[in-house]
C-alpha cells in the first residue's frame, strides 16, 4: 500500500464488509429496474398494400379506453406499442381486435426489463465479433 494512505488496521478489516454492504444497497436500488416488466403489442399489416393505423390515433382511442400507454414507435413496417404491465397490454389488444379492420396482425411480445436488455447485449456483442 503506498505511504501517503495510512489505514488502522480496524478499517482495514471492516473494508471487505463496507464493501459488501455498498454493494448490496446498490442491488437494493436496482432491483425493481431488473424485474420490471414490460409488454408490447406489434401491429402489421397482413395485405400488401395495406397501411398501417396512424399511431396517434391509436393512442387516443387507446387513451380514451383508459389503457396507459408507454410509447408508440414505428419499427420495421410494424408500429409497435409498449405497456407498463401485462394487463395493459391484454386491455390493448382487445380493443385494438376491434378496432383494426381485417388485414392486420397484432402479435404480443413480452420480455422483462434485465433479461431484455441483456440479451440485447449479447446479442449485440455477437454480432460485432
Amino acid at each position: 500500500m503506498p505511504g501517503f494512505i495510512k489505514l488502522s488496521s480496524r478499517t482495514l478489516r471492516l473494508l471487505p464488509l463496507m464493501t459488501l454492504a455498498a454493494l448490496a444497497l446498490v442491488a437494493l436500488a436496482l432491483m425493481p429496474a431488473l424485474f420490471r416488466s414490460e409488454s408490447s403489442l406489434h401491429i402489421r399489416a397482413s395485405r400488401h398494400g395495406t397501411t398501417l393505423p396512424d399511431g396517434f390515433y391509436v393512442y387516443q382511442t387507446l387513451s380514451a379506453q383508459g389503457i396507459h400507454i408507454k410509447s408508440i414507435t414505428p419499427e420495421q413496417d410494424s408500429l409497435v406499442i409498449k405497456f407498463d404491465s401485462m394487463e395493459q397490454s391484454d386491455a390493448a389488444e382487445k380493443v385494438l381486435r376491434k378496432l383494426l379492420p381485417y388485414g392486420f396482425d397484432i402479435a404480443r411480445q413480452q420480455g422483462h426489463g434485465a433479461a431484455n436488455w441483456i440479451n440485447r447485449i449479447s446479442f449485440s456483442s455477437q454480432s460485432v465479433g
